[in-house]
């Protein structure tokens, strides 16, 4: 009888620096060919179950561990982390703390050089892995250069060159466009198929649901909620907590009061009256080295503006988005904030009216604890400081982190990493809100609940962000910038963008359920609502 790939046994841990435990025996059994998803709000205990499976606990992160892991009916508690990389592959949720290379090339091969292969089988695995991902394109690119998602397909690239038995994927479409979260997802359901064992963590529940995973395991507070087929899920978790599909929610929505009317922007009302622009772009190209990757935007956000910018990976949206803070110089045309040119501004300078929340947390987090991070930007902007201490509780409570305060940063989830940096920004009080990639990392509550309080605050004017979750268009915005190959290709209200499915699915988007119910029903309603709201006036 074959050994099964996984099992884990009543398995706890308790993070040393942390008083409660991260996880409290979680056991069940993994099986060849089968792919588990595993569901559960960001700080749950999801990516700590990765770590001890992958052996990082407790050989890098360290604690109190009781129970027990068997990798194929052995126990690898003994083995050096090498050994077991050779069975368990792991895609990180952030690729920039999993990319050393500066080459795709180097990337992708680093790990087989460290098991010492020759170098003809170390290219031809290279080459194997970025063929099957569709990304032989990118094997003399550098790193540094890729964007958010095309670093995720190398991640993945370096760790299937590894071929291992079980592999690990911690929020592995958190940076995919939508198109190319379904070419990933296809991905994960042929390796399965081949009999590879798949464990996913992914807030995204709707978009796996399409590939059939065999089960999902649901997470809170260390502790299996639910461990069953993927048709159970609904019946035991809120659909506040996890979403599902709009027409699901639509239906359960309706037994419970209407949720609040959202109040967009408050300071913003009556934009105008005020026809200046906050920024405008003119004639904007830009290029690293010899490759241009902005050809001739001209664009201005205006007070009011809440816009979504959607496009595939690769588009230049980062790009974009950091001429608008000054990041960025223009090669020729200019980007004026409040009429001043950015070559004439310093980034210090811009902060006060742009406030630019990363992709990544792991490029703005430095401070020893929460409340420092929070309270950084206002003391450089020289806030008073009975202000400042105001600031700071506010955001806190917007990003549900109120008890976080004196922890680390860097020691907490992704997803709590991710809310710590949009806090540090609302701290700061800028007139305009930049983020990119907002809801990466984030389950479905906290984005809800935070997009839903930014938005109804006093202080801004204009609220900007990137993003490959179409809904949280569809919800939030009230214009759609839809960017391909540097260029603006659609500006306008959502109802009017994102109806024209063609351009969409050339722009590598793809509609969603909660798109096509709102659409449906725009007729009726005249504009575009969350499923909750949708399911009170249809």
């Amino acid at each position: 009888m074959l050994e099964l790939p996984l099992i884990v046994e009543n398995l706890s841990f308790r993070y040393r620096d942390r008083q409660e435990l991260a996880l409290k025996g979680i056991s069940f059994e993994a099986h060849q060919g089968e792919i588990l998803l595993i569901a559960g709000a960001s700080g749950c205990g999801k990516t700590t179950l990765i770590r001890a499976i992958n052996g990082l606990i407790p050989r890098s992160y360290k604690g109190e561990m009781s129970g027990r892991i068997l990798l194929f009916g052995q126990d690898p508690s003994s083995w050096p982390l090498a050994r077991i990389s050779q069975i368990v592959g792991t895609v990180l949720q952030d690729p920039e703390r999993q990319i050393l290379g500066t080459k795709v090339l180097y990337e992708v091969a680093f790990g087989l050089e460290n098991l010492g292969l020759p170098r003809s089988e170390i290219l031809a695995r290279v080459d194997e892995a970025l063929d099957y991902l569709k990304i032989s394109y990118l094997r003399d690119r550098e790193t540094f250069n890729l964007s958010g998602g095309e670093k995720q397909k190398v991640a993945l690239a370096g760790v299937l060159a590894m071929r291992p038995k079980i592999l690990l994927l911690d929020e592995p479409l958190a940076s995919l466009d939508p198109a190319s979260a379904y070419e990933t997802l296809d991905i994960v359901r042929r390796l399965a198929d081949e009999g590879m064992t798949v464990l996913m963590i992914e807030h995204r529940v709707e978009d796996v649901l399409r590939i059939r995973p065999e089960r999902v395991m649901f997470l809170s507070e260390g502790q299996i909620r639910y461990l069953g087929p993927v048709e159970g899920l609904g019946e035991v978790v809120n659909y506040r907590e996890v979403k599902l599909p709009a027409p699901a929610i639509i239906e359960r929505a309706r037994r419970d009061p209407p949720p609040p009317e959202l109040r967009i922007l408050p300071a913003a009302a009556g934009a105008s009256s005020n026809p200046e622009p906050l920024v405008r772009f003119e004639e904007v190209v830009f290029g690293y080295d010899d490759r241009e990757v902005l050809h001739g935007i001209s664009l201005d956000i205006r007070r009011g503006d809440v816009i979504a910018v959607l496009g595939p990976n690769g588009a230049g949206k980062t790009t974009f988005v950091k001429h608008a803070i000054g990041l960025l110089k223009p090669k020729s045309g200019r980007v004026l904030v409040q009429g001043r040119d950015t070559r004439q501004t310093s980034v210090a300078e811009v902060a006060s009216t742009l406030g630019y929340v990363f992709q990544s947390p792991s490029h703005m987090l430095f401070a020893p604890t929460v409340r420092e991070e929070l309270a950084f930007g206002p003391k450089n902007l020289r806030h008073p400081k009975e202000e400042i201490e105001k600031e700071v509780k506010e955001a806190l409570q917007i990003v549900n982190l109120s008890d976080k305060e004196n922890d680390p940063p860097l020691a907490l989830s992704f997803g709590q990493q991710k809310r710590v940096s949009i806090a540090a920004i609302l701290a700061m009080r800028s007139k305009i809100l930049v983020m990119d990639e907002p809801t990466a990392g984030q389950d479905y509550f906290n984005y809800m609940n935070f997009m839903d309080a930014i938005l109804e605050l006093p202080g801004f004017e204009a609220i900007l962000f990137i993003t490959h979750d179409v809904d949280l268009a569809v919800i939030y915005a009230n214009r759609v910038l839809l960017m391909a190959e540097g260029r603006v290709v659609a500006d306008g209200p959502p109802a009017e963008v994102l109806a024209d499915q063609a351009r969409l699915e050339a722009c590598r988007l793809v509609p969603t359920s909660l798109l096509a119910e709102n659409l449906k029903y725009w007729p009726r309603t005249g504009r575009f609502l969350r499923a909750e709201a949708l399911a009170h006036v249809i």
